[in-house]
């Protein structure tokens, strides 16, 4: 109950906050550059100073947060990768040369590129495939209702849920876990299925897709929405089949949303960490990059340095998709 008190003052401390500052800086802008003046042309000049201040002064506390949670972590990482242990002793280029010779970091960069090629891609194939089948069906909002609703649950919730999925027992012990409930029932034998080296990244993977799937097919389903019907009753026209006219008139013409969620989905891929935090802590070959992050940072003693040269790696494979992703957005935004 106290938890629940405190987080309610500090909502309402917050939604305070925004307004006294947004009403109080725009209450001293018009003080300092009044509008309202018997000489017209200097109201006239201040009217426009404010118009030109007065969007600053809604951005500021946004440029501010950025500065302070974004920019200065980016320098700091990249300064603290170039010092040792405990980060006093700068060692230049010595933990990115450990990274290299490490074979765990290698076992990470490996598992981290089976998440780049599986999970954008399965999520997106899933999400175009369910926006296209439940825009034909009557009950399809309900549908994808149920589909969206992973959104709404943490990973580390999702993999709580996906544990009983892969739990195991002993051979003859009733099966809770419908995966070798399924296999039992088959005449198979129970596995540990998340100890199982290369497949339990699979496994692992299954989490992200069921909850990413929603968020491509919510897209993907605005943008089939968005195609001009007479594209469509021309390809009709012409003769074309339905699986025609979805892979050679539908596909191309929502490419770059396909695109956008694509990259979407890789950058949060790149930064994965809670699932393989909660199921398996980088055991049995999941480790990936975050997860390998957190382990030098925050375990082991600490190390600074090499926590650091491997979030900077993570920073070097996120932005240039996140570039192409804006970029990609834009001009997609322009055309329409």
């Amino acid at each position: 109950m106290q938890q629940l008190f405190y987080a309610l003052l500090t909502i309402v401390i917050g939604i305070a906050g925004a307004i006294g500052y947004f009403y109080g800086s725009n209450l001293l802008l018009d003080l300092i550059l009044p509008p309202r003046l018997a000489d017209t042309a200097r109201a006239s000049r201040n009217i426009r100073r404010a118009s030109l201040i007065r969007p600053w002064l809604f951005l500021g506390p946004a440029i501010v947060s950025l500065s302070i949670y974004l920019v200065y972590p980016v320098f700091s990482s990249v300064a603290y990768s170039l010092f040792d242990r405990s980060g006093t002793s700068f060692v230049g280029l010595a933990n990115y040369r450990w990274m290299v010779n490490d074979a765990e970091f290698r076992q990470s960069i490996f598992n981290n590129i089976l998440w780049l090629i599986v999970v954008p891609a399965a999520s997106t194939l899933f999400g175009l495939i369910i926006a296209a089948l439940t825009d034909r069906i009557w009950w399809g909002n309900i549908a994808k209702s149920l589909i969206f609703m992973p959104m709404a649950i943490s990973f580390v919730g999702a993999s709580v849920i996906w544990k009983f999925v892969y739990d195991y027992r002993d051979a003859g012990s009733e099966q809770i876990g419908i995966l070798n409930a399924i296999v039992v029932a088959l005449g198979g034998e129970p596995q540990i299925w998340i100890t199982l080296p290369f497949w339990n990244n699979f496994f692992l993977m299954v989490i992200l897709i069921w909850i990413q799937t929603g968020f491509a097919m919510v897209l993907l389903s605005a943008a089939l929405r968005g195609i001009p019907e007479e594209t469509i009753e021309a390809a009709v026209i012409d003769g074309a089949n339905p699986w025609q006219i979805f892979l050679k008139i539908k596909v191309p013409q929502i490419w770059g949303t396909i695109a956008v969620v694509w990259t979407t989905i890789t950058i949060l891929v790149l930064k994965v960490f809670d699932i393989v935090l909660a199921m398996t802590n980088g055991q049995w070959q999941t480790q990936v990059l975050a997860n390998l992050m957190f382990d030098w940072m925050f375990r082991g003693g600490g190390d600074f340095g090499r926590g650091a040269s491997i979030a900077v790696v993570i920073m070097v494979m996120v932005v240039p998709i996140m570039i192409w992703n804006i970029r990609n957005a834009r001009r997609e935004m322009e055309g329409r």
